[in-house]
């Protein structure tokens, strides 16, 4: 599922890249936007790969740090050339969080936290549905429908043949109680949550309500991780009107700590496959 050149993650590598000749330059990124005439900010854009990178960019960067290497700045320029391409996603317009599917569709693992619903790449289109529409009441049903498309085609990294994403999901209880649809499309999506777990790429277990207070309590996030050690992994945090990516090795360990609190907190793969199942039989009732 994962392209040959995915442009989120060739610019990730491409800023970091630029990052590491300016720091062996001693410059600071102030110093680096005074010398172009650019914000400070389009700089730390361009290092943290949220923004696209120019091949001129790059040029005027090379320059600036004084690389005398051609073949290191034609490597840089064919980086910059890859990072402009476009994912599958973007055939579907503006997304909200075009740079996060870019991730994902790259990463090895992915390990998520979820306190209220059950994780999009586990949802059925009935339930994907609901929760779209209810989360974007504002929003067009041509828009909402766009979106529904476009976290079914993100499921097919856990679905390939070949190399499927390492999911491993955290659940809280509540998600299996909220009433998302209908209590058929309910029980369908636990069912649907039940067969998905069997698989040996595929972890789910659930947070039960009795633990109480726990490491998770302020909220949703995901831990990325890459194959290409070049590659750091990344802690996503999903906003409403903007999200938040975490790089700094501290951070990542922050949250992968809390995580492991959360698994160890949880109930273990088949007394939450038990839970779930009982959860589904309510809703058939």
């Amino acid at each position: 599922m994962a392209s040959n050149v995915n442009p989120t993650v060739r610019r990730r590598r491409l800023g970091q890249e630029l990052r590491r000749l300016r720091e062996l330059k001693g410059m600071t990124a102030e110093e680096v936007a005074e010398r172009l005439l650019v914000s400070q900010s389009k700089i730390s854009r361009l290092e943290n790969g949220r923004r696209s990178i120019s091949q001129r960019d790059v040029r005027d960067l090379c320059g600036v740090y004084e690389v005398e290497d051609q073949r290191i700045v034609d490597s840089l320029m064919q980086m910059a050339k890859d990072s402009r391409q476009q994912g599958w996603w973007h055939a579907f317009g503006d997304i909200p969080y075009s740079v996060y599917i870019g991730l994902e569709t790259d990463a090895e693992s992915l390990r998520v936290y979820e306190p209220q619903i059950i994780t999009g790449l586990l949802q059925t289109r009935a339930y994907a549905e609901a929760i779209i529409r209810g989360g974007s009441p504002e929003a067009s049903e041509a828009d909402n429908d766009k979106r529904v498309e476009v976290r079914l085609r993100r499921q097919g990294r856990i679905t390939a043949d070949t190399d499927p994403l390492r999911l491993w999901v955290v659940l809280d209880e509540a998600s299996l109680h909220r009433i998302v649809g209908s209590r058929p499309v309910m029980r369908e999506q636990l069912e649907h949550l039940i067969e998905m777990s069997q698989l040996p790429h595929i972890t789910v277990q659930v947070l039960p309500f009795e633990v109480g207070a726990h490491a998770g309590i302020n909220g949703q996030y995901s831990i990325l991780e890459f194959a290409d050690a070049a590659d750091s992994s990344v802690v996503y945090i999903e906003g409403v009107t903007s999200d938040l990516y975490l790089e700094k090795p501290l951070d990542v360990q922050k949250y992968t700590v809390m995580y492991e609190h959360l698994r160890a907190q949880s109930l273990n793969v088949d007394q939450s496959r038990q839970l779930i199942e009982r959860v589904a039989k309510e809703y058939a009732r």
